[in-house]
């Protein structure tokens, strides 16, 4: 078995975590970790550290926001800016940028079908699209 993927899905006050199978074929979702601050993100890098021990982390995989149509807003630069920390914590593990449009919306459809309630939704729609973004970039290896 090889070292296993992250996702993770960077919101303004939620992280999404999702974590592959040894084999790299499927995501499942993991966890949410949640900040009372936007700028601050010591201790989400503390539970992602803590992840990537765990599972044997090789590669993580950052959802990028890109709009709708392909242009890059705000959001991009608050995840570039989330990569460049995520790099400087973990030096030897690459972290790849992946197109999460409509992930959530694919999370949020998963949901419903599965008859979630409303608040059940809100709770774990990050982990969800955290999933969605690395299964997304596993199956494009796969290609």
């Amino acid at each position: 078995m090889q070292k296993r993927a992250l996702g993770l899905d960077f919101g303004e006050k939620t992280v999404g975590v999702a974590v592959s199978d040894g084999f790299l074929w499927t995501a499942g979702s993991l966890c949410v970790i949640r900040r009372k601050n936007e700028t601050d993100v010591s201790e989400t890098l503390e539970k992602i550290a803590s992840y990537v021990k765990e599972y044997d982390i090789g590669d993580i995989v950052l959802g990028y926001p890109k709009n709708m149509n392909n242009t890059e807003g705000p959001r991009c630069e608050k995840t570039r800016a989330f990569q460049q920390r995520l790099q400087k914590k973990f030096p030897n593990i690459i972290i790849h940028l992946f197109d999460e449009r409509l992930t959530s919306l694919a999370a949020e459809r998963i949901m419903l079908e599965a008859d979630l309630s409303r608040k059940k939704r809100g709770e774990i729609i990050d982990a969800m699209a955290a999933a969605q973004i690395l299964q997304g970039y596993l199956d494009s290896r796969a290609r």
